[in-house]
């Protein structure tokens, strides 16, 4: 979180992402950090055609950061959902230079869905939005913490 922090300059926007295995939901902060917003899925191909999806959007937002959503189980502990998400960290950080940090993501996905539940939003069009809802939730998250810091 350190380096993150250090790397990170003093505005700009950030992109939080939700990694799954069939979808990456993207969110945007605005440039001062307050707000997250869905932006976008990407339907993931192959891991070099979900980086250029994303480096389109890096460019599109000018992000400076990246907020992945790290899976970790209800108790804690680290499945093989985290190591995937690792291992993503490790294997897009090269090719987007930009600083990441991975922020806790429980429950992101059950909390987007029962909001779109309670909203009435229909099946159909919870799948379309739901991974890129999770993602600003996760992202907001990280705006939130970061405020806190702050004061």
């Amino acid at each position: 979180m350190s380096d993150f922090m250090v790397a990170l300059p003093a505005r700009g926007s950030l992109l939080g992402l939700d990694l799954g295995t069939k979808t990456i939901g993207v969110a945007a902060s605005d440039g001062t950090r307050l707000v997250a917003t869905p932006v976008e899925t990407i339907r993931r191909v192959k891991f070099t055609q979900d980086i250029e999806a994303l480096k389109a959007i890096i460019k599109s937002r000018n992000a400076v950061g990246l907020v992945l959503g790290l899976p970790l189980n209800m108790d804690g502990s680290e499945g093989p959902r985290v190591q995937s998400t690792r291992t993503f960290a490790i294997n897009c950080a090269p090719l987007i230079d930009l600083p990441v940090v991975m922020w806790d993501e429980r429950l992101s996905t059950v909390a987007v869905t029962k909001y779109l539940l309670e909203a009435d939003v229909t099946r159909k069009k919870r799948a379309e939005v739901v991974d890129r809802m999770a993602a600003a939730f996760i992202l907001q998250g990280f705006l939130d913490f970061l405020r806190a810091r702050a004061t």
